[in-house]
């Protein structure tokens, strides 16, 4: 057999699996090829949408399923036996495993991150690959697993229904280590996962492991909310069937195993609601706590003290946001998290939405508003002299035409998107969510004509409205549409197809900003929800600016007075910078989103909220502003020097000279690969055509940003190249085709000449298949020689 002839997977077909199997590992059970660990990301373009390549592993090994040991990289016999390490150890970075493999057929180099010394990696014959037994060592070492228990409770499998469900990767590394931890005498423990994730799949996996093993019989899940615990007990707890029980009424039953209660179902203001001290202290062995940031973040709070009361209990707290501050802290608690998958990981790895920012400025939130002299408010009353600003909308000061203006804003936005884009408005409080319900069905009187359920109010206080939050989150319901509400429906709603999230309300919280973005960060494909738009009516997206978020927008648009919401997404569709896959370097084809079905009924719950004292004025002139473009670098900090310096110096900073630049440009293969370069290092290359001249080649606008170039638009680069007769070199039809590539990147520019699919378009189709015109030119290498040559030509700097 002539291994240099050898496709990379004839490699893996003719010589790595018969190695493994060899080493005694189960094809079935024990290892995986072509292993695909993340969705690929979710690119965004108007209503275009694409996911980019997915990250996959060659193989991955398995002690039981679920438990990853080992990856191997493999690549075909004309590369050295190493050449796949650095991939390998990356995903094993990633995934979280010890022992790492490359092999090209010849052999194995074994990574060992479990050695510290000159064995950290050997070369292995190919018919000398470990046993199942020797990595189960090496993962047990690399984890701190040392008894026999605690070997026995780490080995023990997942829950599986036959469905052929699995956990994400991010997902198996939560539970192992969470399982692992405790096995190891670990008794508080803190897992941080972004919203949208699955903490409630984990616990359950967690807690069926634990059980199963015998290490923990009785277990008591938390959460502060009855939407949470029915979710819960219908979803994937129910496996438990009848060994578990959630607890109601205050009624105790000491016969079940697991138990699901809310903090308020077990404590109360006085002695008699603590029904949780019928139970004995050592009665529970496990607590898991959702949404762990609340109540049991706070040492002095009633939730707290029932933690104290199983204090002999291990306790494992869930949560998006874990709270530090000088009076709350999460990790003061548990410890620090022993596992964290952020927002933005979720993002990169597509298992969560994307989303785009569009910020809308009224001068009497910017500039503040003084009420003239004898100002009174709707009741007669005079209006206290002083500056009103944002802090004060909707809280003491209520505007009628802000209201309005901000229920225009949002409807001219969905008439340009989808009017059937499921909508929440964060309001400042009940009052103001039961005025902008109002406003908003003045501007959709059309469809609320139709049906009135189009825009509903969703508070504590507004039992119609909670009675139709289950119908707003369940995909397949078409009403209600548009969901006005104030802190109901900031945490514990899992609105899948939630396409629009607009922020009218003052948000300083950190923990409260990121739960209300996690609203529409779930992806549901099936209902065409790929990403999600967010109107920030009140600055809160400044937010992003803090170290403490992790998941910066794909897009920030400011918008002017004269600016129309509608054309928004239209004019993100025109953009033609081609799009580069993060994995692959190829560019990714954009498609538009499915269409989206509906059906008809169903019903919630909530906590109510006290309305507060306020005032209600009317006759105040309210605008958008005209406000400069505001633009976010790569880190999700905003710019404040001009964009054309902050451009500068990051060109410079990687192209040190012009000659440096040329001579990147000008060596090349595809000018797409440079594109994707500057888009990663924050250069803001859509903002900078809008800065210069949109007619203007990416060339000359890094030329004439970053090094005082003269700019040329393509128009005048081709111009140039006709003058210089460049094309009487080559044969009739030859130069037609090259005349006819140039025409076409004076058009559309650089980037679609390089394409070979440019030969199937019109006008080159007129010139034949793009068989006979690589025949024209000799042949296909000769074909990108000369196109090699016309680049070379468009960009002489003297031209």
């Amino acid at each position: 057999m002539d291994k240099k002839n050898l496709s990379e997977r004839d490699i893996c077909t003719k010589l790595i699996t018969p190695a493994l199997e060899k080493a005694g590992w189960n094809k079935l059970t024990q290892f995986l090829e072509e292993v695909s660990f993340t969705d690929g990301k979710i690119y965004v373009r108007g209503k275009m949408t694409a996911r980019g390549e997915r990250k996959r592993a060659d193989y991955v090994l398995y002690y039981k399923p679920n438990i990853l040991i080992a990856i191997i990289e493999a690549k075909d016999n004309k590369h050295s036996v190493r050449a796949g390490m650095q991939q390998a150890l990356n995903y094993a970075r990633i995934l979280d495993i010890p022992c790492v493999f490359s092999s090209n057929g010849d052999g194995f180099l074994f990574h060992d991150r479990t050695a510290t010394d000159a064995q950290i990696e050997e070369e292995i014959p190919l018919d000398n690959f470990p046993t199942p037994q020797q990595l189960w060592e090496k993962y047990k070492k690399y984890k701190g697993i040392i008894t026999p228990d605690a070997e026995k409770i780490a080995a023990q499998p997942y829950y599986a229904d036959g469905s052929g469900r699995n956990p994400r990767y991010y997902q198996q590394i939560a539970v192992n280590r969470t399982v692992e931890a405790i096995a190891n005498g670990q008794n508080r423990i803190l897992l941080v996962m972004a919203t949208g994730t699955g903490k409630t799949y984990t616990a359950f996996q967690i807690i069926h492991r634990l059980w199963k093993s015998g290490a923990k019989k009785r277990i008591l899940f938390l959460a502060d909310r009855n939407a949470l615990i029915d979710q819960t007990r219908r979803g994937d707890f129910k496996h438990f069937k009848d060994k578990m029980t959630v607890v109601k009424h205050r009624q105790i039953d000491k016969s079940y195993e697991i138990y699901l209660a809310l903090y308020q179902g077990l404590s109360g203001s006085d002695e008699a609601a603590n029904v949780y001290k019928q139970f004995s202290p050592d009665f529970f062995d496990l607590i898991v706590i959702d949404e762990c940031h609340r109540g049991s973040a706070n040492e002095d709070s009633a939730w707290r003290e029932i933690l104290s009361y199983f204090k002999n209990a291990t306790h494992v707290g869930l949560t998006a946001t874990p709270k530090e501050t000088e009076e709350t802290s999460n990790s003061e608690y548990f410890g620090e998290p022993v596992y964290t998958y952020t927002l933005k990981q979720g993002i990169d790895d597509g298992f969560l939405a994307p989303y785009q920012v569009v910020r809308v400025a009224l001068n009497v939130d910017a500039e503040g508003w003084r009420p003239e002299q004898g100002k009174t408010d709707k009741a007669g009353n005079l209006v206290e002299d002083r500056v009103y600003n944002r802090s004060d909308y909707d809280r003491k000061l209520a505007i009628d035409e802000r209201t309005d203006i901000v229920a225009q804003k949002v409807t001219e936005f969905l008439k340009g998107y989808d009017r059937f884009a499921k909508t929440i408005i964060f309001c400042v409080d009940i009052d103001h969510a039961e005025r902008m319900r109002s406003a908003m069905a003045r501007h959709n009187a059309d469809l609320v004509a139709e049906n009135y359920k189009y825009v509903m109010q969703i508070t504590g206080d507004n039992d119609e409205g909670k009675r139709e939050l289950d119908n707003f989150i369940a995909p397949e319901e078409r009403y209600p549409v548009i969901a006005t509400t104030s802190e109901l429906m900031t945490t514990g709603v899992d609105a899948q197809t939630c396409k629009v999230i607009v922020l009218d309300a003052n948000i300083n919280s950190m923990t409260k900003f990121k739960q209300i973005i996690g609203r529409g960060t779930r992806i549901n494909e099936e209902y065409g929800k790929r990403y999600f738009t967010i109107l920030d009516f009140r600055n809160a997206t400044d937010l992003f600016a803090d170290t403490a978020f992790d998941g910066d927008p794909i897009r920030i648009k400011p918008v002017s007075e004269e600016e129309d919401l509608s054309t928004i997404v239209e004019e993100d569709e025109n953009n033609t910078t081609p799009i580069i896959d993060e994995v692959s370097g190829e560019e990714i084809e954009m498609t538009p989103q499915p269409p989206v079905i509906r059906y008809p009924s169903l019903p919630g719950g909530g906590m109510a909220q006290e309305p507060r004292q306020k005032v209600y004025v009317n006759g105040v002139d309210v605008s958008v502003l005209v406000s400069r473009e505001l633009y976010f670098d790569n880190q999700g900090k905003p710019i404040t020097t001009s964009l054309k310096d902050h451009t500068k110096g990051i060109i410079q900073g990687k192209f040190a000279s012009l000659d440096d630049f040329l001579n990147r440009w000008n060596t090349t293969e595809r000018k797409e690969a440079i594109v994707a370069e500057l888009l990663e290092q924050g250069v803001l290359v859509e903002a900078l055509y809008e800065a210069v001249d949109k007619e203007v080649d990416l060339f000359d606008l890094i030329c004439h940003v970053a090094y005082d170039q003269p700019p040329l638009s393509r128009k005048e680069r081709a111009n140039n190249v006709k003058k210089r007769d460049y094309f009487t070199k080559y044969g009739p039809q030859s130069k037609k085709v090259l005349e006819a590539l140039l025409d076409k990147y004076a058009d559309e520019g650089i980037t679609n000449i390089e394409s070979m699919d440019v030969l199937k378009v019109k006008p080159l189709t007129d010139f034949g298949s793009p068989v006979e015109i690589l025949k024209e030119f000799g042949g296909k290498p000769n074909y990108l020689k000369a196109i090699k040559e016309l680049e070379n030509e468009l960009y002489k700097i003297t031209a």
